[in-house]
């Protein structure tokens, strides 16, 4: 499996430069050279390490991390930075930070660092889904969320589990009728509402998630 790393580093030559180290290691790379767009893009594709300026325009790059912490975005973090005093590497752990590195910086001691905290943080068993804090382990059929069991009825969890396989697309009712309840013959109008309603419940009690969207006379998508 190919990871894939985001970067945000406003230095155009800098941000190149790390894309291409990172692809002739093997990696997928996506550049930004601000914070705009990246929160969409940690909810569409599937991201793995974020590499992370603190000194960008318009938002400090360890509280924008904080914030993303805040929204449940658990992939790991390392801070690449000028910022050096001890007071602001501190910083940059408490606001969600896995690691931190000052300019300038060995390019080799990096990957070494990239290598060793993707080897801890992204489980290497197939058996495993993961969608922002939620992760399913498939074989021992559980569900956490934010590092808690939380305990599903299988139908809820195979519902769960067909989200999070087509987290890129717009599931209709007859699509999850077809592939969760499958031949199941006994169905009423509101048997996909009546699930999702509980499933949301069940791993978003407080409702500030908003992990499942319905998007109306369509059916429902992973937001």
């Amino acid at each position: 499996m190919k990871h894939t790393i985001l970067i945000i580093e406003d230095e155009e030559d800098l941000l190149e430069l790390l894309e291409y180290h990172l692809q002739k290691a093997g990696y997928e790379t996506l550049g930004f050279l601000s914070t705009r767009n990246v929160e969409q893009c940690l909810l569409e594709e599937s991201i793995h390490l974020l590499i992370v300026d603190r000194n960008l325009p318009n938002t400090e790059g360890s509280e924008f991390v904080a914030s993303l912490r805040k929204k449940g975005f658990e992939q790991a973090v390392i801070f690449v930075t000028a910022k050096n005093s001890d007071t602001q590497i501190e910083e940059g752990f408490l606001r969600g930070g896995d690691d931190y590195v000052t300019k300038p910086y060995n390019m080799k001691e990096l990957l070494l660092r990239i290598k060793a905290i993707l080897a801890r943080t992204v489980p290497e068993n197939k058996n495993i889904l993961s969608y922002r804090d939620i992760v399913l382990d498939l074989e021992a059929h559980l569900l956490h969320v934010e590092g808690k069991v939380v305990e599903l009825t299988k139908l809820e969890f195979d519902l769960l589990r067909t989200l999070i396989e087509n987290k890129k697309s717009v599931l209709t009712r007859d699509f999850l009728l077809e592939h969760v309840w499958k031949n199941d013959e006994f169905f009423q109008d509101k048997t996909v509402n009546v699930a999702i309603n509980r499933l949301k419940q069940k791993i978003d009690p407080q409702k500030n998630k908003d992990y499942i969207k319905s998007i109306w006379g369509v059916g429902y998508s992973l937001c």
